[in-house]
């Protein structure tokens, strides 16, 4: 093979594992869904906090963080923020947005 069939061939395949990746990576909490009772603002805070941005307004939840994301110790044995072993650890909590903990729910 030439110096460009062989670029060609890396550009295809580059393109191909760049396409995989992104398409396997899930946003941060994307197993959550928030009722239809919440009002427009605290469901606009929740949609940007499932994509992965930190409220400003906010409240603990327990059992929300995903492996790793823990905002803070626990009673529990959890040391500091991150150290949680698995997404939705009973034990692990992260900040919501205010007032969405009563309406935020596990998608089955």
């Amino acid at each position: 093979m030439s110096a460009p069939q062989n670029f060609a061939k890396a550009l295809t395949v580059g393109a191909f594992l760049a396409a995989s990746v992104s398409v396997a990576v899930a946003k941060p909490h994307s197993d959550l869904s928030i009722d239809s009772s919440a009002s427009a603002e605290v469901q606009a805070a929740f949609a940007s906090w499932v994509n992965g941005v930190k409220p400003t307004s906010k409240e603990k939840c327990f059992g929300v963080a995903l492996k790793g994301g823990n905002d803070c110790k626990s009673a529990s044995g959890l040391t500091c923020q991150g150290s949680s072993s698995s997404d939705f650890q009973g034990d692990a909590w992260a900040y919501v947005p205010a007032g969405s903990i009563r309406l935020t729910a596990k998608v089955l």
